[in-house]
């Protein structure tokens, strides 16, 4: 998948644009305040460079090296710093239980190690920490909004429910939207989202 991933981020545009996603752009202020937040599978740095800005201590990772660039390069046009790191997160060296938050957008991890990365991932928020999550949902297979087209890798509430089971969920729901996130994420798209806390 890095292969996908580094020819779509070696193009000049960034794929799904330079502004962060709408949910968490209304959604920030739940996060503890100038707390530490990880970014997993960040691509080009939007949303990350978004926290940045906001105050926050941000870390982020993907596979992509040609991501990296790109969220580096955001980073500096916004003056901000950003620690993103390239790789599979078990080689990263994250510290347990050291992220105030964690923010998971359209985070598609293959389905036989989706349930073990988002127990990974939730290993290393604190107790009480804030989980933001926006992904695309099975009926995204309707829409030409963009999105993994297999459907193992995407959403229901139920199987959120179950790689989450140590979250005490704000909101838990499946919307339809209007995407308008760079070149591929455009219309309306069927995604899964909730707030909720690590216990």
């Amino acid at each position: 998948m890095n292969d996908f991933w580094n020819k779509r981020y070696a193009e000049k545009e960034y794929a799904y644009g330079i502004h962060p996603n709408q949910f968490l752009a209304d959604s920030i202020l739940k996060l503890p305040k100038h707390g530490k937040i990880l970014f997993p599978a960040e691509g080009e740095g939007r949303n990350a460079v978004f926290a940045a800005k906001n105050g926050f201590e941000v870390a982020a990772f993907d596979l992509s090296s040609e991501g990296k660039k790109k969220a580096d390069e955001l980073a500096s046009d916004n003056d901000v710093k950003i620690d993103y790191r390239v790789g599979m997160l078990e080689d990263l060296n994250f510290e347990p239980n050291s992220f105030d938050g964690v923010v998971l957008i359209y985070a598609h991890f293959p389905k036989a190690i989706r349930k073990a990365m988002h127990q990974q991932i939730l290993r290393l928020v604190k107790p009480n920490g804030v989980i933001i999550f926006e992904a695309f949902s099975k009926e995204q297979l309707d829409y030409p909004s963009g999105g993994p087209k297999d459907v193992a890798m995407l959403f229901s509430e139920e199987e959120v429910k179950e790689e989450f089971e140590n979250v005490d969920f704000d909101f838990l729901k499946t919307e339809i939207i209007e995407l308008n996130e760079g070149a591929f994420h455009q219309g309306k798209g069927s995604i899964v989202r909730f707030i909720g806390k690590k216990r």
